[in-house]
């Protein structure tokens, strides 16, 4: 981890990471759908990743999956794995050290859709029920 200007901090590559390579496995903390509005109003609000077969739930990831910048250019993407309760970050490009570690929020690598915050406002609508 480290501090990437403009952006805050981020995660750079400490070594040469191979295309295809899994940078990190993380186990994840589920969190109910009628638990969310706890969450909501916390700073842990901000760390949280939409989880289950139609978004339901969120999730926080432990580890350093949650401090990863986007890019819609990203070198690297993010995968759930449900069933073993684990995200993991996999290489889409040769990554060189010291490089930035990016992924694209939206999911999928090649999205372009607009993100759900802006430099004035990070909160994001949810999916799961208030």
């Amino acid at each position: 981890m480290g501090i990437v200007p403009g952006c805050g901090r981020g995660i750079l590559a400490r070594r040469k990471i191979a295309q295809g390579e899994t940078i990190e496995r993380a186990p994840v903390i589920v969190i109910p759908e009628n638990q969310w509005s706890d969450v909501e109003n916390s700073i842990l609000c901000e760390y949280a990743f939409d989880w289950g077969e139609h978004d339901e739930q969120a999730a926080i990831a432990l580890g350093y999956v949650s401090i990863y910048n986007h890019s819609y250019t990203p070198n690297a993407m993010l995968e759930q794995l449900p069933d073993e309760l684990m995200m993991e970050i996999v290489a889409l490009k040769d990554i060189e050290a010291d490089e930035e570690i990016t992924i694209n929020y939206n999911g999928d690598p090649e999205n372009r859709d607009p993100l759900w915050f802006t430099a004035a406002s990070l909160r994001r609508p949810s999916k799961r029920k208030r």
